[in-house]
């Protein structure tokens, strides 16, 4: 694994969840908010958490934060506040910015000025909630774009002993198996010979309309 720099701006739940998942993966973590509580709260959990106006250009660039790989925009609920610091952030040159989003209007926003990736995280984890509560072997569901998702899925017991050749998904569901978790290890781009043991989780790839059509015949 490479290790980056990240600053997230916007301690929130959302954000500070972020940093310390990143830090405890081994990067180096900024956390800025205009909160003095809230960075005394985090001040141990991450690299280095700093109270200041993220708006103000002249504050960014005095933290260095054009250095930083990546910087992840996850202010609360003041919508312009993010659009804001996500067109400074471009205008400074950080490669690459990553917004939160309220809805799908402010991320049309925000991807037009410039944001490399928008999430939407309640809505995403909606989403995953949702299919993992009406198919209790769906343990993951990724949304890639509007079009495509990544579902990562219990094998169940029909598949047990057969190989993906065997198993069809491109031709009977439209979907292809990009990865077989087994016992801690990963099969990359796994091939048709082989076989699904009982225990495997398939990581699967495709259209929506095709995961749901898969969803519904099992």
């Amino acid at each position: 694994m490479v290790l980056k720099q990240f600053v997230v701006i916007g301690l929130g739940r959302f954000g500070l969840s972020l940093a310390e998942t990143l830090y405890d993966l081994g990067h180096d973590v900024l956390g800025i908010d205009i909160d003095e509580e809230i960075v005394q709260n985090v001040a141990d959990s991450i690299t280095h958490a700093v109270k200041a106006d993220a708006t103000d250009e002249n504050a960014l660039r005095a933290l260095g934060v054009r250095n930083f790989d990546v910087a992840v925009v996850s202010i609360g609920n003041d919508i312009q506040a993010s659009i804001l610091v996500t067109l400074i952030l471009k205008e400074m040159g950080i490669k690459y910015v990553v917004a939160k989003a309220q809805n799908e209007l402010h991320g049309k926003v925000l991807y037009k000025i410039g944001a490399d990736r928008i999430v939407f995280p309640e809505r995403d984890m909606g989403i995953r909630v949702a299919h993992n509560l009406t198919l209790s072997n769906i343990l993951d569901y990724i949304e890639l774009s509007p079009e495509y998702s990544i579902i990562e899925i219990s094998a169940i017991s029909s598949w047990f002993n057969k190989s993906l050749s065997q198993l069809n998904m491109r031709r009977k569901y439209g979907l292809n198996v990009i990865a077989i978790k087994r016992d801690g290890d990963v099969i990359i781009s796994p091939n048709g010979d082989d076989v699904i043991l009982k225990g495997d989780v398939l990581a699967v790839v495709g259209q929506k309309h095709d995961i749901e059509n898969m969803e519904k015949h099992l």
